[in-house]
């Protein structure tokens, strides 16, 4: 199916909705209806007399309204809307209050068209209720009177004053009528026996101006998206993204130009919607869009499964895809969200690992391949599948605008929902790492499989909020949507992440001094990783895990290996002051101060020039090699000569710069060290 068609058959399905505005605030729209920001609720009774008026609440302006062809698309035009409109159509003491305004033709207008729907077959006690009370063209007035406007001190009202964010000469007005004797109350019930005395919440008033509008529908063509004759539109809604959007999905005012000449006689040979047709894919988008979309600038995008069934998103990381599972009960067991302290960015990666009881280790206590964490990943994504039916899909929509009138697709991607989830799946397993974050409830936690597009923007490109412990993307924000766009077929049809975006990951995880914050470095090592193995797996089919390969004789893994070994001998030092007693203040100072070891220091340059700045690192080192216990020196003196032991002569003086399979023997060894030493800590004690 094309996307015109999905989005058709998402209306149709759930048309009963239309109207009803949920607890998140959607609402699909139903036909002949579109939703605005109203600044002014008036009160009248069941017969036109004015009760009072208030200012809207800001959190409950959205406000559903009737709206003709031309009044839904207006711009410069003075088209009215049928019922509810700006105080400019509905006073007809406009001019007597507002300074230099002349609007008495908008009020003609307004007026003759409620005045037809309301002398219709098809009226509605609430709309003649309006209209007898506008007939007295006392509007402003009792505005003024009641305080929702403010005059200036000739009585006289400007757009100096302003009503939330609107100026109060432009103010958007709506009603709520009280039941009165001359309304009939089983006219007034809608179907579920329920009634209000709100318009834009009234399903009979909805009802009614349907039923009005598809009875006055006379000129019938071709509709060009189902085929069938119906009232054609060439005026299409706007407001798709958001409620402030003027951007269009299919526009056609270009009569002068070549839009349609030299191909076709008149402009309807070449586009021709039905009215109908039109209405029920637009409002279905909005829907969605508000329901389950998301944004990254301006670029906004949306998933959603033909029966409505919830399923992640592909921007989502593994933390979220987990969370979601486990709200809805699809996994067993626990989530694979590992809770961890709430100490913040500033807690030391090297000293707290925290894993739960489900780590895959050996006898050794050296981490393996994270396959636990791995299958509760994989029950997780599987489990979204669980409700669907064979015949179920997954349809994938993103737009932006590059003007402010025009809306482009830029992807539309239908899968049948069980491919979508096999390759959420297969993305998870070729970036799968170990990753760590600080959500606002919980803390810092660690979570295995791939952080999110959101996450992965921020760590490549964002700026470092020193002291914070995030990343800033102030002034960047157009990043999110650029590693959207260039991750997308990634995730969904299996390419190879950018290289460019690889290379940037390795650089920024091979300069741990340029970070304030070390967690964040931690991230961007952990995310660096994650692109690597995807890398190596895409162009050499080699499965990289986070077990440490003693066997791997590649120079650029031996020598990441060999910067842990450093790296820890070094650490270890600072942990063995710290057990002679040094006073807590003291400890305190000295870890907020951001003491880095050398390899870190020199870690930038070691990814350039290895052999020449593993010299450097190595007779920095045994000042802190003397410094530690005999047989705890001579353990970590064992392993670094394993690991030269699996060098080739010639690989071990090639000076030339080391690509990114370096930083996983950094972390997988960096990783198996912290591990074996925790396990003999807990034996000591």
């Amino acid at each position: 199916m094309n996307w015109i068609a999905e989005l058709y058959d998402l209306y149709e399905k759930n048309k009963s909705q239309a109207g009803r505005q949920t607890e998140e605030g959607t609402i699909l729209l139903p036909l002949y209806h579109t939703t605005v920001a109203a600044q002014v609720t008036v009160e009248l009774d069941g017969e036109g007399n004015f009760l009072g008026a208030e200012i809207v609440p800001e959190e409950d302006k959205l406000t559903l309204i009737p709206v003709t062809e031309e009044s839904a698309s207006r711009t410069a035009n003075p088209t009215p809307h049928p019922l509810c409109d700006n105080l400019e159509y509905l006073a007809g003491d406009y001019e007597s209050y507002a300074t230099g305004k002349k609007c008495g033709e908008k009020h003609a207008l307004y007026m003759e068209k409620l005045e037809k729907w309301v002398y219709s077959p098809f009226s509605h006690p609430k709309a003649e209720a309006v209209y007898r009370y506008l007939l007295n063209n006392s509007l402003m007035g009792d505005l003024l009177a009641c305080g929702v406007l403010q005059a200036e001190e000739d009585g006289r009202i400007t757009e100096k004053r302003k009503l939330q964010i609107v100026p109060q000469t432009k103010a958007f007005v709506r009603f709520r009528i009280e039941d009165g004797r001359m309304m009939d109350r089983s006219i007034l019930t809608d179907e579920s026996g329920a009634y209000t005395d709100k318009c834009w919440k009234d399903g009979t008033l909805q009802k009614s101006y349907i039923d009005y509008c598809a009875a006055g529908q006379e000129q019938a063509g071709l509709s060009y998206l189902t085929g069938r004759r119906m009232p054609v539109s060439y005026l299409q809604p706007k407001k798709i993204r958001n409620e402030g959007d003027g951007a269009k999905l299919i526009s056609s005012n270009d009569s002068e130009n070549f839009t349609y000449k030299g191909r076709f006689a008149t402009k309807e040979e070449a586009f021709a919607i039905g009215y109908e047709d039109s209405q029920k894919v637009h409002n279905a988008l909005k829907w969605i869009l508000r329901k389950q979309g998301g944004n990254y600038d301006s670029l906004y995008f949306v998933t959603w499964e033909s029966d409505l069934h919830d399923m992640p998103g592909w921007p989502d990381g593994s933390d979220r895809i987990l969370e979601k599972g486990k709200d809805r009960n699809r996994i067993d067991g626990q989530a694979g969200v590992e809770e961890r302290s709430d100490r913040g960015d500033e807690s030391d990666f090297d000293e707290e690992i925290d894993l739960d009881d489900e780590v895959d280790v050996d006898e050794e206590g050296v981490p393996q391949t994270g396959a636990a964490q791995a299958a509760r990943l994989r029950r997780a994504i599987r489990g979204y599948g669980k409700f669907l039916s064979p015949s179920s899909r997954t349809v994938i929509m993103a737009f932006d605008a590059a003007t402010t009138g025009r809306l482009a697709i830029m992807e539309y991607k239908d899968y049948a929902s069980s491919r979508y989830l096999q390759a959420l799946e297969k993305w998870q397993e070729r970036c799968f790492w170990r990753h760590q974050k600080v959500g606002k409830q919980k803390g810092r936690y660690t979570y295995y499989g791939m952080v999110g597009v959101k996450d992965a923007a921020e760590l490549l490109y964002g700026t470092e909020e020193k002291g914070k412990g995030y990343f800033s993307m102030k002034g960047k924000e157009e990043r999110y949507k650029y590693v959207a766009q260039r991750w997308m077929p990634c995730i969904l049809e299996g390419r190879a992440v950018p290289e460019d975006m690889v290379n940037l990951a390795v650089r920024r995880a091979s300069s741990p001094v340029s970070f304030d914050s070390r967690f964040l470095w931690e991230r961007i090592l952990t995310l660096a990783c994650s692109l690597v193995k995807q890398q190596y797996e895409k162009r050499f089919k080699e499965v990289w895990t986070m077990a440490l390969d003693e066997t791997c004789t590649k120079r650029d893994y031996l020598y990441g290996r060999l910067l842990a070994v450093a790296d820890r001998i070094e650490y270890r030092t600072y942990s063995k002051e710290y057990a002679k007693g040094k006073k807590a203040d003291e400890e305190k100072k000295d870890k907020e101060s951001g003491r880095e070891t050398n390899a870190k220091r020199y870690m930038s340059a070691f990814s350039q020039h290895p052999f020449r700045t593993w010299k450097i690192i190595e007779e920095k080192l045994e000042p802190y090699l003397v410094r530690l216990d005999a047989g705890e020196r001579i353990a970590y003196q064992n392993l670094a000569n394993e690991v030269y032991e699996k060098f080739t002569m010639e690989d071990y003086e090639n000076d030339a710069p080391l690509n990114g399979l370096y930083l996983l023997g950094f972390h997988n060894q960096a990783f198996a060290l912290q591990k074996g030493k925790k396990k003999e800590t807990e034996e000591e004690e």
